[in-house]
């Protein structure tokens, strides 16, 4: 009878346990079935907001110039500068560097002239149709000459990588991981 007693103990204690497990399970599971349905119920809205998205992305991606846009771009931060009556001491475009999705053309920039100009040549960037920020601006005043600066700056533009480059940097990032990867493998073997 004892053992009868401690078997039946043993099968009620388990019982229990389970009961528990299961308790907790269901918990969860609603939990899971709450925020899966409100996902549901919102699918329309999320869809919509990608759509949004997508097109203020496409927007920003047609004010990035194409390669062959890059030199007409260059010559309307010059013109911006000379209808303001502004000097170019410096206008050096740099090495473009290549990122992910778009690649940067830094240009060393020096202009001097009267305050007034400098700040509205400066707003002449801003309202460029394509992109282009300042980046690392100071302002000199010019020796002997009253409301003269000097600004230097550089200029920032970007452009969409073509589908060549896209191409060009994928093969490139595929070929480190595997040369990374072959390291770590080599190193391991030693």
């Amino acid at each position: 009878m004892l053992v009868v007693g401690v078997l039946w103990y043993t099968w009620l204690s388990k019982s229990a346990e389970r009961l528990e497990s299961e308790k907790t399970r269901e918990v969860q599971l609603r939990e899971d079935y709450r925020k899966k349905l409100v996902q549901a119920v919102n699918l329309d809205a999320l869809k919509k907001q990608l759509e949004q998205v997508q097109t203020y992305v496409n927007q920003l991606e047609r004010q990035l110039p194409s390669k062959a846009e890059m030199d007409a771009l260059l010559s309307d931060i010059n013109q911006a500068g000379l209808g303001r009556s502004l000097q170019f001491e410096l206008f050096r475009p740099g090495q473009v560097v290549v990122k992910e999705y778009y690649a940067e053309l830094p240009i060393s920039v020096r202009v001097t002239g009267r305050y007034h100009d400098v700040g509205l040549f400066a707003a002449d960037i801003a309202n460029l149709s394509r992109i282009v920020t300042l980046n690392n601006m100071t302002l000199t005043p010019v020796k002997d000459r009253d409301g003269v600066l000097t600004m230097e700056c550089t200029a920032k533009t970007f452009r969409y990588l073509d589908q060549e480059e896209i191409a060009q940097q994928q093969s490139a990032a595929a070929k480190g991981a595997t040369a990374k990867g072959a390291a770590a493998k080599g190193g391991a073997k030693k």
